[in-house]
């Protein structure tokens, strides 16, 4: 029979409350216990005495009787100064998984993508900017010929009241969907 000293739960639900119990290893874990040594109690203050109490003298007493505790247990030991617990280093703890990798990379791509859109809009409108910039002294005599011509723009001003009459025509349009 191998003896463990490890947490026996109690309380009511979303009110944890810990008992250190030593049991049988193969025992449940809110089973049948030799003995209660303590308890432990998450909802108090970290700073509180009344967060972990348990009985030094038996905990020596059950592990010089081979009991070996658990590592939440023998996290309390060692704050007390009975055993001593090895820091673990788990590297892989800090790692991100394998879906937030795959939305990183995603919205590495995206974003890529949105930059190279943004960069091309850029040179567009840079040549587009060069080319209004060249045709302007290019096109300069073209505007003088138009300018000339004024009197021959003058004549699609006259056109303007031809223009409203399909304003007018509109409402009709609008009468026809009413009546439909």
């Amino acid at each position: 029979m191998s003896l463990k000293i490890r947490l026996s739960r109690a309380g009511a639900k979303k009110r944890p409350f810990y008992r250190i119990v030593i049991a049988d290893s193969r025992s449940p874990r809110d089973g049948r216990y030799i003995e209660k040594i303590g308890t432990f109690d998450p909802l108090l203050p970290k700073d509180s005495a009344e967060r972990i109490k348990f009985d030094v003298d038996r905990a020596k007493h059950w592990l010089s009787h081979g009991a070996l505790p658990t590592d939440r247990v023998l996290r309390f030991f060692d704050a007390e100064g009975l055993m001593k617990r090895e820091p673990r280093n788990n590297p892989e703890k800090a790692k991100p998984g394998q879906k937030r990798l795959d939305r990183e990379e995603e919205k590495a791509k995206a974003a890529a993508a949105k930059a190279e859109a943004e960069e091309e809009a850029k040179k567009a409108a840079a040549e587009a900017a060069a080319e209004a910039a060249a045709a302007p002294a290019e096109e300069a005599p073209a505007e003088e010929a138009p300018a000339e011509e004024a009197p021959a723009e003058e004549a699609p001003a006259e056109e303007a009241p031809a223009e409203e009459a399909p304003a007018e025509e509109a409402p009709a349009d609008g009468e026809a969907e009413k009546a439909e």
